[in-house]
């Protein structure tokens, strides 16, 4: 067993010459590291990863056989434009897993937060922004411009349409496809992605306390039978509430985005 305290390179693997390697980083047996690669310190690749392109990973990641980080977009519109990839602290990124390079048309980054486990066979394309403590579950994928916010579930099999936003704390049911944007702690499901409620499980695992559950059970049921628009129905939430969890709500629904939302009842 190697050292866990020193840098450690199976002698079957290929570093290329400009490859930056953290204290402790440990790279196992065929693995291929490109040559502007930066692994922070106790990065584990098991064996068998690709890692290319300009991309970063942050301490302590450890990433499992046959995955394939950092190679350019599949994007046909993608000429070989200088575009990275970041990948934050303390992630598990499991067996046949795919995450892209940005496109220049997209901002140039893909970038995933910290702690998040990356289920085997999932897919994170060009210049997706994820937040922390996410969970994407066995052969989910995300297309391109996709931002999903912090502590968000996504089911296995799924799939998020590109541009789509997913909120904090919402859930996807597996094998669901996400065409439109999803509130924080929304929960969604069936093959053609419904908002059927609430995240109630996760905001009770996370503690929140049961004042602000009640809020967002009330703020839910405004959504869905309010009079005026979606959007008109969360700027009045934001006039009434005195909840932090609803408010992140309305900031959502009123903020920019390419995609129209999920509604309560919608299929």
């Amino acid at each position: 067993m190697p050292d866990q305290t020193e840098t450690f390179i199976h002698a079957s693997a290929v570093v290329e010459p400009g490859a930056e390697l953290g204290q402790g980083a440990q790279i196992g047996p065929f693995c291929h590291i490109g040559a502007e690669v930066r692994l922070g310190d106790g990065v584990v690749l098991k064996s068998h990863v690709v890692v290319t392109g300009a991309t970063e990973i942050g301490a302590e990641t450890v990433v499992f056989p046959f995955s394939c980080i950092g190679e350019v977009p599949q994007d046909l519109k993608f000429k070989g434009e200088k575009t990275r990839l970041v990948v934050g602290a303390r992630n598990r990124i499991r067996e046949h897993v795919t995450m892209n390079t940005g496109t220049g048309g997209g901002g140039g980054e893909t970038r995933v937060g910290n702690d998040g486990l990356f289920m085997a066979g999932c897919h994170v394309a060009h210049d997706v922004i994820i937040g922390d403590r996410v969970i994407i579950v066995n052969n989910a994928a995300l297309a391109g411009h996709c931002v999903i916010g912090d502590d968000v579930i996504i089911g296995g099999l799924s799939g998020v349409h590109q541009w789509v936003r997913i909120g904090e704390g919402a859930i996807i049911g597996a094998v669901t496809m996400v065409t439109n944007d999803v509130i924080p702690y929304g929960l969604v499901q069936a093959p053609r992605g419904a908002l059927d409620g609430l995240n109630l499980v996760g905001l009770k695992r996370r503690g929140v306390a049961r004042s602000d559950i009640t809020a967002l059970r009330a703020a839910f049921q405004m959504l869905a039978q309010g009079d005026g628009a979606f959007q008109d129905r969360a700027r009045r939430l934001g006039e009434e509430t005195e909840s932090d969890y609803v408010r992140k709500i309305v900031e959502f629904v009123t903020s920019a985005t390419d995609r129209s939302f999920l509604t309560p009842g919608q299929g």
